[in-house]
């Protein structure tokens, strides 16, 4: 699994996803032709991420959930599988290359119907939306983090969830060097000085906060 980014040993991965939920068939298709035509195909989640996504969407009950950064689809598919059957998944980006990947695949499942995709900047997206929303996944431009966040802190019912994607970022919090890296370590800052929220940082793939 080359395509994707993980902190601990390989074959630690590989354990854990043999010791894990199988996925939907569907993913491995999309994760062929996410690695077949586009140039960054590490920027879609893996495996384990992906379930872990699925389960904490279910757990939480969602019915209404939200999406920063689509790219091909994969974990929109994890999260709209968990929503009740009357839910929806907005899912922003401003990609239609990418995003066509995506759509293809969401109609091959039955709950494809669930996504619903904004092509537009998401801050724009966001201010059309009245809430509460019950589930949020933050993966996107690590420069807009904190305005995404602040955007859709206030909009989330009591106890709905953000999970936040790349917040180790290879391990570069450690000792950041270029934009991306500072911009990761201000958020991981903002989030954690937000009395609004409970967090923890996980070490799943490449670091997943869930608040």
């Amino acid at each position: 699994m080359s395509d994707t980014i993980t902190l601990v040993p390989r074959e630690i991965e590989d354990y854990a996803i043999a010791h894990s939920s199988p996925q939907p068939a569907i993913h491995a298709g999309l994760r062929a032709r996410t690695v077949a035509e586009t140039t960054l195909p590490q920027m879609q989640i893996g495996h384990m991420e992906g379930r872990f996504l699925y389960l904490l969407a279910k757990l939480a009950g969602a019915r209404t959930a939200v999406e920063i950064g689509t790219f091909t689809g994969t974990s929109a598919l994890h999260i709209a599988e968990a929503l009740t059957d009357d839910g929806t998944l907005i899912t922003c980006d401003i990609s239609e290359e990418w995003t066509a990947i995506a759509r293809d695949h969401w109609a091959q499942v039955p709950w494809g119907h669930k996504i619903d995709l904004r092509l537009a900047p998401a801050l724009e997206t966001l201010a059309t939306l009245d809430g509460p929303i019950d589930f949020a996944f933050i993966d996107a431009d690590k420069g807009g983090y904190i305005a995404y966040w602040e955007a859709l802190v206030p909009k989330m019912r009591r106890g709905g969830l953000i999970v936040v994607d790349n917040v180790l970022w290879g391990g570069k919090v450690l000792n950041p060097q270029d934009d991306s890296d500072h911009a990761i370590c201000a958020f991981n800052d903002h989030a954690r000085a937000d009395t609004r929220m409970e967090l923890v940082m996980l070490t799943v793939r490449d670091g997943v906060t869930v608040a």
